[in-house]
């Protein structure tokens, strides 16, 4: 048990120092403008949505209870 524990606290230690030599490098395109893309996707949706919403006079009947009446029964012609 003291070998595997031994061996699983070398194998953290060295994942831990690889991750800490690869904050040093240089930050890819998704690191770096992830978050600003992100942001401005989020922003650029709900101007577009609150304009659809607001502005453009769609009516969206969203519950048809109240609105939809239904017709006359039919006697079958014998």
């Amino acid at each position: 048990m003291y070998r595997f524990a031994k061996t699983a606290l070398n194998v953290t230690g060295r994942a831990v120092r690889q991750v800490r030599h690869g904050s040093t490098a240089p930050q890819d395109f998704h690191s770096k403008y992830g978050t600003g893309v992100l942001v401005g996707g989020a922003a650029f949706c709900t101007a577009v949505w609150g304009y659809v919403l607001t502005q453009t006079g769609i009516t969206w009947n969203l519950s048809p209870i109240g609105k939809v009446m239904p017709k006359e029964w039919r006697q079958a012609d014998e």
